[in-house]
């Protein structure tokens, strides 16, 4: 067995709506079916008992080392404590190749399961070890790593739970919520609209009790120290016993509270210092409480307990504290509901204060307290205690969030009861946090956990904000570039800030920030990120699904222009034009609720898309009584055709019609391909809401030229003759322009063709093959990159394709574009035309504006 190609599907893809990896797996013929395979089904099941079932879905095909490879690896995640369900393994039409696919949460630990998986089985065949358990501890281990921490995390879920789309930027804390211009930012339990200055306050400690005294916030007397012996000093002044703290801290780093002596407070200061600028203040009897405020509300609430153990009178307190340790829901760091207690200095002198040692026994029952300060990041407990909190205490927590300008705040109140005002106990604030931890309000030790992740949620985004902008995808083999800048140009002319991505770059609000084939994922990611896209119009190409998937959850409209056999088959195990349709229509079926897929009629391998799309559907077709369009017209659902010289919209009784004349894209309606083209973005912008009056304005003033359009059929006037740029490619295209040359008068047609080498030969051949019966010179020429061809080749297959030809044309052979685009240029007479297939769109087109400058 060998595995190669291992890919990340980051978004929707071919297989599933689930992150994914994909890798090729060769098997040799005895690999093909593990009942060959003598015993090593039970050597599989001996190294992993928990793998699971191994035989496929669908009976027919027989159960191959590669479908033993994708158990191991869904399997090896799911023991790991990661939530997968999905995984395929799918036969290529290469005997003994397979595509193996296996859902991810996330994606390293995806890799490393694959890799562990691949271990797994070739230990099998091999009748060799593997130790199971260390490999699901090593992917446990990974996943707590990597994965977002509580805080984050519930957050995160919050989101979901309201459809509101999030992307990670960092392998930390700081995640994108919603797109383009409707995007917020969070880092763990901060939002993006929380200052600077209010952070910056917060940390500082002497600061915030200033200010909170002075909005009459009882808080406790203290004040920062130069050195130990200052904080004796400072400790001595506002009486025993006191707290030492960092006067910039959170997370109770650095925290000792309840001190009583001055070996004690050194011990403390020295922890301290590790953080900076120390303070010692009074330090306030009762209960350690932390309330959460969000916005102008406290949310949740809940008392902190010191870490401690109780004596059974037969171990010690450090073996007490190893007990303790084990428990599942302790581990290191935030990503556990509770955190291991530890066994540092600070807990052997709090000891010493309770005259004890690490290695005393204590008697059954007795309380020992291994560090004052209650904190979950030092190992304390925490019991909710949200439906307990007096109103007058919730207040001051809020004023407390308020004064320092917290959006989200953790307030720490010391007092003997939240059921009555501080002020009654004497009781105070001692600290403001910004960036909370959440953990001991989602999973308390003891009490019922809150749901404050949809409470943050809804201070970001108030109800029935999704954080959403409109999304367009389109795709199909031709027109999808001039249709995707159509659509951009329609959401514009209602003013909005567009971003678009497509073949020839990435564009935001008019301006080209990126060049070259940006139709992939990647592109429409970074579209999605930038804060000043209102609306999103993505061309989405077949090479970027099967490398990646898309690169949003799901679009408002998806568009598919049509399906031709010339668009790169035979590459990526996509060997049929059924094949390509399967992977076209994944922008269909993932449209999100109350959006359209937008569908050409004629096309067939489009209109069948229809029934595996989930959201409501318009067809387009020139012909408003094709079947398709006359049976979805005839239930009352939206199609959109022509009729005379007219674009009409029709749902049920309703029509609107927009006149083809003022399409200044079709010529007046003769360009068959471009009149699909308006249909299709006319039905977009429909489906997104647009306004009629403003998609008739938009129609109007696109114009089809080398700005708008580079290599979309632009036409050029060069000394009387006309000579028309296209970046058609397949014999699809073909097909297209000469039906609409055809429609143009000329007294001499000459056309200029290049091939692309990562083509069949076949669909090279017929591009010619078409090009041949209607034009009376051809000019063939090699471009500069021949895509893994040999020199020289692509031209005899051009040259083949021209023999086929039903009439008989001048040929010529060039190498190089450019010069083969000054001799068809020589060439031309007035009231001639030439149509130039160009391969470096644009570096052509700057070449062709200078030639027509020059003939000015």
């Amino acid at each position: 067995m060998e595995v190669s190609r291992i890919r990340a599907l980051r978004g929707p893809n071919l297989w599933s709506r689930h992150t994914a990896i994909e890798a090729i797996v060769r098997c040799t013929e005895a690999e093909r079916a593990i009942s060959d395979l003598s015993g090593f089904e039970g050597r599989v099941r001996a190294l992993f008992p928990s793998i699971g079932a191994l035989h496929p879905a669908n009976t027919h095909i027989k159960v191959s080392v590669a479908h033993v490879l994708e158990a191991a690896a869904l399997a090896l995640q799911a023991q790991a404590g990661c939530p997968v369900t999905f995984s395929c393994t799918a036969v290529t039409v290469e005997p003994g190749v397979y595509q193996v696919v296996v859902e991810y949460t996330e994606e390293e630990v995806g890799r490393q399961a694959f890799d562990l998986a691949e271990q797994l089985v070739q230990a099998a065949l091999n009748n060799q070890d593997f130790d199971v358990k260390a490999a699901i501890a090593q992917l446990h281990e990974t996943d707590e790593d990597v994965r977002m921490g509580p805080s984050t995390g519930a957050i995160v879920d919050a989101a979901i739970a309201r459809h509101i789309p999030y992307r990670r930027l960092t392998q930390g804390s700081l995640v994108q919520l919603g797109w383009g211009s409707k995007q917020r930012r969070i880092q763990a339990a901060e939002i993006d609209s929380t200052g600077a200055v209010a952070e910056s306050i917060a940390q500082d400690k002497d600061l915030t009790k200033k200010l909170l005294h002075a909005a009459g916030v009882p808080v406790p007397l203290g004040r920062p120290v130069d050195g130990p012996d200052d904080a004796w000093a400072a400790a001595l002044e506002v009486g025993l016993p006191v707290v030492v703290k960092p006067q910039d801290g959170n997370q109770g780093k650095g925290v000792t509270v309840n001190i009583v002596s001055e070996d004690h407070l050194r011990i403390a200061y020295k922890a301290a210092a590790e953080y900076g600028t120390v303070m010692v203040e009074s330090y306030l009897p009762g209960h350690d409480f932390r309330m959460l405020v969000v916005g102008n509300k406290m949310v949740a609430a809940a008392r902190r307990d010191p870490p401690q153990v109780f004596g059974d009178g037969e171990h010690t307190v450090r073996q007490l504290v190893d007990m303790v340790n084990a428990d599942p829901r302790r581990g290191e760091g935030h990503s556990t509901s509770l955190t291991k207690i530890r066994f540092d200095d600070i807990a052997v002198a709090r000891l010493a204060v309770q005259g004890l040692e690490p290695d005393s026994v204590p008697e059954k029952g007795r309380r020992v307290i291994l560090r004052n300060n209650a904190n979950l990041s030092t190992g304390g407990t925490a019991t909710d205690v949200t439906d307990d909190v007096h109103p007058e205490v919730a207040a001051r927590a809020v004023a407390a969030a308020q004064m320092v300008g917290l959006h989200i705040c953790g307030v720490d109140v010391v007092c003997e009861s939240v059921l009555k005002p501080m002020e009654e106990q004497h009781g105070g604030i001692v600290e403001v946090n910004a960036a909370p931890g959440l953990r001991m309000h989602l999973s308390p030790s003891y009490g019922k956990g809150r749901a404050v992740g949809d409470a943050i949620i809804s201070e970001v985004f108030p109800a029935g904000d999704d954080g959403r902008i409109p999304v367009v995808a389109v795709t199909g083999t031709n027109g999808k570039t001039t249709t995707a800048r159509l659509i951009g140009h329609l959401f514009a002319s209602t003013g909005l800030r567009v971003g678009m991505t497509n073949t020839d770059g990435v564009y935001v609000n008019g301006r080209q920030i990126d060049s070259g084939d940006c139709s992939g994922p990647k592109s429409a990611r970074n579209v999605l990120m930038h804060p000043d896209v209102d609306a999103a119009v993505f061309e989405t190409a077949r090479g970027g699904v099967l490398r990646e998937g898309l690169g949003f959850d799901r679009c408002q409209v998806a568009v598919v222009t049509n399906i031709g056999s010339g668009d790169h088959l035979g590459l990526n195990y996509i060997t049929t034009v059924e094949d390509l349709a399967v992977l076209k229509r994944v922008i269909v079926q993932n449209v999100g609720p109350g959006g359209y897929a937008v569908l050409n009629a004629v096309d067939p391998n489009v209109a069948r898309m229809a029934a595996k799309c989930q959201s409501e559907i318009i067809f387009f077709a020139r012909d408003p009584q094709h079947t398709v369009m006359t049976t979805h017209r005839a239930q009352g659902k939206r199609t959109v055709f022509v009729d005379g010289d007219d674009i009409v919209a029709s749902e049920g009784a309703w029509r609107e019609r927009i006149s083809l004349h003022d399409v200044p894209l079709t010529r007046h309606g003769t360009i068959g391909f471009q009149v699909e083209n308006v249909l299709a973005a006319v039905a977009a912008a429909w489906g997104a809401g647009l306004d009629w009056d403003a998609i008739r304005s938009g129609l109007r003033s696109f114009l089809n030229d080398s700005d708008n359009a580079p290599g979309r059929f632009n036409v050029m006037d060069y000394k009387g003759a006309t000579v028309i740029a296209d970046y058609g490619h397949n014999p699809d295209a073909m097909r297209a322009l000469v039906g609409a040359v055809e429609a143009m008068p000329a007294k001499h047609r000459s056309v200029v063709i290049s091939g692309a080498g990562d083509r069949r030969d076949n669909d090279i051949r017929e591009q010619t093959e078409i090009l041949g019966d209607a034009f009376d010179t051809v000019i063939l020429y090699q471009d500069a990159c021949q895509r893994g061809r040999a020199d020289g080749e692509v031209l005899t297959l051009l040259r083949d394709g021209l023999k086929h030809a039903k009439r008989t044309a001048q040929v010529e052979e060039i190498h190089g574009e450019f010069i083969a685009i000054d001799r068809a240029l020589d060439l031309l007479e007035p009231g001639d035309l030439c149509l130039i297939l160009i391969d470096q769109v644009e570096e052509a087109l700057a070449h062709l504006a200078q030639r027509v400058k020059e003939a000015q």
